[in-house]
């Protein structure tokens, strides 16, 4: 377990490192989420009215949750970019554990995950956006966040691993990501929809965190998808279906990994 802790806090050192000598790779965490906090709030917040909210305040939780989900892409260029240029060949070559490759990866880019919160944070509050369940609750809304954005983190490991190259992981992250977003209450209100597109949105996982995030941040709406099991107990739904993911996604992952060392 020392050794364990020891590789991970090394690798983790080596990817903060990057960070710092190449400076642009925080910018999809930065520049980013202000232009979608923006480009989201004034247009939309001039076409879409929600019952019993503002929509800059319904808004923010479904940008949270979509940056979350990016975690995906992010994760899965690393894996696969590691793989292609011979760091994997590298690190086999060590005496080190095999699964710290692939929790540092993932603590490293949940670092990155934080910072895209923080800054989305500060310019949603700028822009009005607050929280009124007091700190506790919003420190658990931003838990959650956080958790999301680690458990795509490994999935994205995970199709890094099965994808190898840049190019279907870019398909793989746009065909996963933009769907779950779009069929979801991220963005808009779900009664105005036909009952079985309401339904699918209704079910969508992704529907549960936003509905949990907003229960935690007080940023609740009347009326607003309350239908289906996942939304009316959004909370409890949003912590096991992550807990279930990262369990079937963490050892997979591990897997490939191994077997992609040993080729």
């Amino acid at each position: 377990m020392v050794e364990l802790v020891s590789d991970v806090s090394a690798l983790v050192g080596r990817h903060m490192k990057h960070l710092v000598r190449i400076p642009e790779k925080l910018l999809s965490v930065t520049l980013m989420p202000v232009a979608y906090v923006v480009v989201f709030g004034v247009l939309f917040g001039s076409a879409i009215s929600v019952p019993g909210s503002d929509y800059r305040s319904y808004l923010m939780a479904g940008i949270f949750t979509q940056m979350m989900l990016t975690n995906v892409g992010n994760t899965a260029l690393g894996v696969a970019g590691d793989l292609s240029n011979g760091v994997v060949d590298r690190f086999r070559s060590l005496p080190m554990s095999r699964s710290s490759v692939l929790i540092a990866r993932t603590l490293s880019d949940l670092t990155l995950a934080v910072i895209a919160c923080v800054t989305m944070a500060i310019v949603g509050y700028l822009m009005g956006w607050r929280v009124h369940e007091g700190f506790l609750n919003a420190l658990a809304g931003f838990g959650l966040l956080l958790l999301l954005g680690y458990t795509m983190a490994w999935l994205g490991a995970l199709i890094g691993l099965l994808a190898r190259s840049a190019e279907a992981v870019n398909s793989i992250a746009f065909m996963l990501v933009m769907p779950l977003t779009f069929l979801s209450n991220a963005f808009i209100p779900l009664d105005g929809l036909p009952g079985w597109l309401r339904w699918l949105c209704e079910w969508n996982p992704v529907s549960a965190v936003v509905a949990a995030c907003r229960e935690l941040f007080g940023n609740t709406t009347t009326g607003t998808g309350k239908g289906a099991f996942p939304v009316q107990y959004p909370v409890p739904v949003s912590l096991v279906l992550c807990g279930l993911l990262l369990a079937a996604v963490v050892p997979a992952a591990v897997g490939a990994y191994r077997r992609a060392a040993a080729r």
